[in-house]
């Protein structure tokens, strides 16, 4: 009783690094499957539809975990949820890269997925251990550092595959995530439980939640295949608006919910969450589209990038996004966080339109490129410090796993666009989409975000320390 009522330890700058790291080596681990997707499926003969789901279930594990993680570590302290769950992560890097096919491949992905419940751990920690404006800074950092691992995960996994092999690939940030595990447990001090009177875990509401998330990502991922299909489609859409009813039921009486209705409910939580939507809608079209303009022949209208090239395009793009959660967290402590949501809308409508407007030169598109990934890393770690610092620190780890899980929801709906309107755009016996199709794709991204701004400008200011 007396250790849970103790004041937490302060923390300083190793642990924050030991944090920083973890998050670099995560997000490195997360990224590595997208780029090698191709390479996967010669090197495993996956069919189309095979390679389709290895590609998502990490996103699907992850949708899953994070709200939970978040849960668990509010109600019995990060650090010790944190270690847990990255000894998972560990293991599932371990057995995908000792796979010899794709079923045990697919089950170190769906290990590996926890790791998208690290960050809210993260957050969890730095505002239990640190004060409030020191806190906003580290959360930018950590936000900025994963951002920045998983480009630098995206720009190494093709060269480490193909010079040494795809189990390389998959081992080489599996050992970074063991160390910074090592570097976390050691460095940072145990929080106290955070709700030591709660009652037990909501074990329905986790699996009508669970059921929820599957099913929306299915949908995403089968949607633009089933065309011929309609009732397979419409048959899952039933399924899904039955799991969010009766997830919707059962929180609403729940003693002590998985998900506080009343907490998705608060203007700062649900703003927060549509803003994220959007804004990595509006980032994942020129992240799936921009490497596909790059490969596309010369003799067309792209310029026939081979994959290392594409990679070193794509760097000032990686640079730009691990600056931008230092650069976001800063901005936010001292002009509030409208400020820099506002920002970072404006800086990525208008660089989305730009890219509609001028794709002749790879300078448009790098520059471009760059733009974007700045001004989705200002946006993502403004809103997520907003939600953190707004809520009471025994909802930390919950609200912020809100906003993640409405980014993984907003990339994967961005993604699957772009992807049929790549395949509508392509014309019978060619496999070159039509230039009007990326044009569209960015079009309607810039729009889209654009539209935020009605949002964004009803959002408090926030705290400015």
């Amino acid at each position: 009783m007396t250790t849970t009522l103790a004041p937490p330890v302060p923390i300083g700058k190793a642990a924050v690094g030991a944090l920083g790291m973890l998050a670099v080596a995560t997000g490195a681990l997360e990224s590595v499957v997208t780029p090698t997707l191709p390479l996967l499926q010669r090197e495993l003969d996956m069919s189309p539809a095979e390679g389709a789901l290895l590609s998502i279930v990490l996103l699907i594990t992850g949708a899953l975990v994070t709200p939970v993680a978040g849960r668990f570590g509010d109600r019995y302290g990060g650090k010790r949820v944190l270690i847990r769950l990255m000894a998972v992560v560990c293991a599932g890097g371990l057995v995908s890269a000792l796979a010899p096919n794709l079923p045990v491949l697919l089950v170190g992905q769906i290990l590996q997925g926890a790791m998208v419940g690290a960050l809210p751990l993260s957050f969890i920690l730095v505002r239990r251990h640190l004060p409030a404006g020191e806190s906003k800074v580290a959360i930018g950092v950590v936000s900025g550092l994963f951002v920045g691992g998983g480009m630098a995960g995206t720009l190494s996994a093709g060269p480490v595959a193909e010079g040494l092999s795809r189990h390389w690939m998959f081992a080489l940030p599996t050992i970074a995530v063991i160390g910074a595990t090592v570097l976390v447990n050691r460095l940072m001090p145990h929080d106290p439980p955070g709700r030591p009177g709660d009652a037990g875990v909501d074990w329905p509401g986790l699996v009508l939640l669970s059921g929820t998330l599957v099913t929306l990502m299915l949908v995403l991922a089968l949607a633009p295949g089933m065309g011929s299909r309609p009732l397979v489609l419409g048959a899952l859409i039933v399924v899904l608006a039955a799991f969010v009813t009766g997830w919707t039921a059962v929180e609403r009486r729940a003693a002590s919910p998985m998900v506080d209705l009343r907490l998705l409910a608060r203007p700062e939580v649900w703003k927060s969450c549509v803003l994220t939507f959007v804004i990595c809608v509006g980032t994942s079209v020129p992240v799936y589209l921009v490497p596909q303009l790059f490969a596309v022949p010369a003799d067309e209208y792209g310029f026939g990038a081979s994959a290392t090239e594409i990679g070193f395009f794509l760097l000032p793009g990686a640079v730009a996004a691990s600056l931008a959660g230092p650069i976001g967290g800063l901005g936010a402590r001292r002009y509030g966080s409208r400020a820099v949501v506002t920002a970072g809308i404006v800086i990525m409508a208008a660089a989305l339109i730009s890219l509609a407007a001028v794709h002749t030169e790879v300078r448009h598109l790098v520059v471009g490129k760059a733009l974007i990934a700045l001004a989705n890393g200002l946006c993502v770690t403004a809103l997520v410090t907003s939600t953190a610092t707004s809520v009471d620190q025994s909802d930390t780890g919950i609200a912020t796993s809100l906003v993640l899980v409405t980014r993984v929801i907003g990339f994967a709906v961005g993604v699957q666009v772009s992807g049929a309107l790549l395949t509508a755009g392509t014309p019978s016996g060619s496999d070159v989409p039509a230039e009007s199709a990326f044009v569209t794709g960015f079009v309607i991204a810039g729009v889209v975000t654009a539209l935020s701004l009605l949002v964004a400008r009803t959002m408090s200011k926030g705290v400015k320390e």
